[in-house]
């Protein structure tokens, strides 16, 4: 079975209603190739606003949330708060949630399995840093924080791997298409032996840093590369040729 193209926008820390508005306007116009699952990630403030008016063909997703259901986790939301208000999607283990915030491998994959067992989709970021790659380390890197994932999982269902590079995110340097997708089908053959070959065939991975409308049509060639999450270009009329990258 084809696994059905997927891209993701992460609005990150950006927006006011005004320019939400904007971003809603492209969207609507489009037009958006049918064949492709689309959601955005929005700042937690907007998520209700984004819902009531964003077009049907588009799902929202929040960008973080806690492992737990409720407590005493000031400034935190749960699953069950997004659920509770109609959002079906979370980014967990984002770069900059790792490398800004500090989130381990492991508060990582306990956040991605409770919003699992709780209803949630979930978009798994994994990536190494420059200078990992420069260390000869991507592979250990993300096999290691796949893992952290696998090991607390039971299903692989509603989960989409994103592989980011730290050092192309936000920097303009992007992975070539052959680097990312030399990451991409690792990960798959990790999968394939560490979780089973099902799963390993069935998974979306997707690529995420520096996508723009100039280079998604040559990553998108690429076997392995079942989609992008993409961070300032979402906020763009750019978006809608990213998304439309396999037409």
């Amino acid at each position: 079975m084809a696994r059905k193209f997927f891209v993701g926008g992460n609005w990150k820390m950006n927006g006011t209603k005004s320019e939400i508005n904007d971003i809603v306007a492209f969207l609507k116009t489009g037009p958006l190739d049918p064949n492709v699952e689309v959601v955005v990630g929005v700042p937690a403030i907007y998520l209700t606003y984004v819902t009531s008016i964003v077009p049907g063909n588009v799902s929202v997703s929040a960008q973080n949330t806690y492992k737990v259901p409720k407590g005493a986790f000031t400034g935190e939301i749960s699953p069950a708060m997004l659920l509770d208000n109609g959002i079906p999607w979370v980014i967990l283990g984002h770069s900059e949630r790792r490398n800004v915030f500090g989130e381990t491998d492991e508060l990582i994959a306990e956040k991605v399995q409770h919003a699992l067992e709780a209803g949630l989709k979930v978009i798994a970021c994994i990536g190494e840093k420059l200078e990992e790659r420069e260390a000869g380390k991507t592979e250990e890197v993300v096999y290691k924080q796949t893992k952290a994932i696998a090991d607390k999982i039971k299903s692989w269902d509603n989960v989409v791997l994103a592989y980011e590079p730290v050092w192309a995110i936000g920097t303009g340097k992007t992975a070539t298409p052959q680097q990312a997708q030399e990451v991409h089908e690792k990960l798959r053959d990790w999968l394939s032996k560490n979780v089973n070959p099902d799963v390993s065939q069935t998974l979306r991975i997707i690529y995420g840093g520096s996508v723009t409308a100039g280079n998604a049509k040559d990553l998108a060639k690429e076997k392995d590369i079942d989609g992008f999450l993409v961070g300032g270009a979402s906020l763009k009329p750019d978006f809608v040729q990213i998304v439309n990258a396999r037409c």
